[in-house]
């Protein structure tokens, strides 16, 4: 039987009520085709009812001999050739009708009420091949109305069960495609008296459990995006290559790699935006907002970005008002006014500028200024954060602007430079009251003119003291002192006077002391020590030359000392044994290198050790033992220490030979034994 493609669009319920003459026509042309599609033998393969017209072809009327039939039908030849052939063709003719096999049915056409149940498997077996769920449950629906006892029953329930599998793989299929909805549906259009109706409920709530597994494990990375854990989220987002679906397990799962990746670089902008902004400095908090402001609105730190903004914008502002603390007006409101609009400070920022410009023009110190203030900062309006502090601010100038002319009016008087109109310019400041914002402006305008004051009447006694030190003699300097003693503490030139006084003071500690000093080197270079140290030691600590005294002092007392080690090394060395020459070196040890004792003592010190290493060498002879013991008094860096040592190492070799060893045939030998 051969297949025959299905249409698309051909119906179970199509129902078509052929007539009587219709199925004969149908019979008629059947049997005229399988007449016509039977070849006939012989080299013409012309049909058998033209060969025999041929044969029995009337001759032409007229002529000669019309009477009488052609000698060809008399041959007898041309009758046993033809009887041969007309039962062969038709033998032919009807065994090839007998083998043909039946043309396929033409499903689209087929009445179904009245259809067999082989061409319902027929036909339900060509629509499944299609492989669609159409198609699918098409089949299914063509057969499974047969009733139970039909003899093709059990190959149908086969076909049904697989056709019902095929619909679940298609499912199967969209699901993994990340089709879950589609699945669920084509999985739940299986009919529900097919035998595989009860996996679909498993095979749906497989899918929902995967899915439900995949989602969660998305969220999670997302949630770790947030929050900037970046190998966390890579950690996560590797959980969706064991997930039991291939749309998650890879293209969710790529599409995961490249937001985290995406996700890691806004990320690291943060972080360098945050250091930036940790330096305090107008340049630098504005490209941190420049990289913040760089972050898209579809990355996962998009909100962090944005609450940083503002934060980055407070900053600046708060720097702005630093500067304004310090009276930089300019500078602050320049910094404010680089602040970008994205921070969402633009409002603040104008009052803060508006504020600053007024509180510019106050410190300006005059009534003009205070009342171009006032003006600007009324001009802010109440719905304004800043409203309260610029009414306290007009409130102050207002006050101010009271006691600014008497300010004016004493800094005129003041600029006129004499006591009187300096004490005028006092009295009139002095009238500010504490309570006013002007007063400590006032009381340092006032300390100013007290000192301008104290100047002016305690300059002539330096000037006097400095002409009378100009002699530099001890008289003259002890007049300067006492001239300049004269300006008291708490006087604007007391710490100056002061300090003359202390130049003045060494210069004749320095006339007084030198003497003593000079006396005491000539007693040194005599050779006189004590006397010389006694000499240096009436410079008394504190005076000018104490300290250049003392110095001298320890460098003689040293001396005196080196000499003492000395005499002793050498009266310790004259016992002459072992140890007393082992102690007379240890005492020249103590002179110090730099000592001019130090040539002579190290001559006699390698001379020493040589004569204890010849002791040890003369005792070794009868006494191992005592020669090591001398010798071994010998100190580190005198000239005979190295023959010592190695004699030392010679001795206990003799005293400890090391053991033989023994030839073991079994060992091998080492290479210096070879040798």
């Amino acid at each position: 039987m051969t297949e025959r493609d299905i249409p698309e669009s051909w119906s179970l319920g199509r129902t078509r009520e052929p007539d009587t003459m219709t199925r004969l026509s149908q019979t008629r042309q059947i049997g005229e085709t399988q007449e016509s599609d039977v070849p006939t033998t012989g080299s013409d393969s012309k049909p058998v009812k033209r060969s025999k017209q041929s044969n029995f072809k009337q001759p032409p009327s007229g002529g000669r001999g019309s009477g009488k039939l052609p000698r060809l039908l008399t041959s007898w030849v041309l009758w046993a050739f033809v009887l041969t052939l007309v039962p062969g063709t038709i033998a032919y003719m009807s065994m090839a009708m007998l083998l043909k096999l039946p043309s396929a049915p033409n499903c689209p056409s087929i009445f179904w009420p009245l259809a067999s149940a082989s061409v319902r498997l027929h036909c339900a077996q060509l629509a499944a091949s299609k492989q669609t769920v159409k198609d699918l449950l098409q089949a299914i629906a063509l057969v499974k109305q047969l009733p139970d006892s039909h003899p093709l029953r059990t190959e149908i329930d086969r076909s049904i069960e697989q056709w019902s599998r095929d619909i679940l793989k298609l499912a199967d299929n969209s699901f993994q495609a990340g089709k879950l909805e589609e699945a669920i549906a084509t999985a739940n259009q299986i009919p529900e008296d097919v035998p595989t109706r009860t996996l679909v409920k498993d095979q749906i709530s497989q899918w929902n459990s995967t899915w439900s597994e995949a989602e969660n494990i998305y969220r999670k990375a997302e949630d770790e995006m947030r929050e900037q854990h970046w190998h966390d989220a890579f950690m996560a987002a590797a959980k969706l290559l064991r997930v039991e679906n291939k749309f998650w397990a890879s293209i969710k799962y790529d599409e995961l790699n490249r937001l985290i990746t995406t996700a890691r670089e806004d990320g690291d902008k943060l972080i360098k935006a945050e250091s930036l902004a940790q330096t305090d400095n107008v340049d630098n908090l504005l490209k941190a907002i420049k990289l913040v402001e760089s972050i898209g609105t579809n990355s996962y730190v998009y909100q962090k970005a944005q609450e940083a903004i503002p934060e980055l914008g407070r900053k600046m502002l708060d720097l702005a008002q630093t500067k304004l603390d310090q009276r930089n007006a300019d500078e602050a409101i320049s910094i404010a006014q680089q602040i970008p609009p994205s921070t969402g400070l633009q409002s603040e920022t104008e009052d803060f500028i508006a504020l600053a410009e007024a509180q510019a023009n106050a410190w300006i110190g005059n009534v003009a200024g205070l009342e171009t203030a006032i003006a600007q900062a009324q001009q802010i309006d109440p719905s304004r954060a800043i409203y309260d502090k610029a009414q306290q601010l007009i409130a102050r100038w207002q006050i101010e602007i009271e006691d600014v002319s008497k300010l004016e009016k004493a800094r005129m008087l003041a600029s006129q430079g004499t006591i009187n109109d300096l004490t005028a310019a006092i009295a009139e400041a002095q009238q500010v009251p504490d309570s006013n914002p002007r007063s400590e402006e006032a009381r340092e305008e006032i300390n100013r003119w007290v000192a301008e004051i104290q100047t002016i009447e305690d300059r002539p006694f330096l000037e006097r003291a400095e002409e009378i030190a100009s002699f530099e003699d001890v008289n003259s300097l002890q007049a300067a002192i006492a001239e300049a003693n004269q300006i008291r503490r708490g006087r604007a030139l007391y710490r100056e006077a002061q300090r003359k006084i202390a130049i003045w003071t060494a210069k004749i500690q320095l006339i007084q002391d030198q003497p003593y000093l000079t006396q005491a080197r000539e007693l040194a270079s005599n050779g006189d020590l004590p006397g010389a140290i006694n000499t240096a030691q009436q410079i008394t600590s504190g005076r000018a030359l104490s300290s250049e005294a003392q110095a001298a002092i320890n460098d003689w007392r040293g001396q005196i000392r080196d000499s003492e080690n000395w005499k002793r090394a050498r009266e310790v060395a004259l016992t002459g044994t072992p140890q007393a020459l082992a102690q007379a070196i240890n005492i020249a040890e103590q002179v110090p290198r730099n000592s001019v004792l130090r040539s002579e003592i190290d001559v006699a010190i390698d001379r020493w050790s040589q004569q204890l290493l010849d002791m040890a060498r003369s005792q070794g002879e009868a006494d191992i033992s005592r020669g090591i013991e001398t010798a071994s008094l010998i100190p580190r860096g005198t000239a005979a220490y190295r023959a010592a040592q190695q004699q030392i190492r010679s001795w206990r070799q003799f005293l400890n030979p090391e053991p033989e060893q023994q030839f073991n045939p079994l060992m091998p030998s080492t290479p210096e034994q070879q040798q």
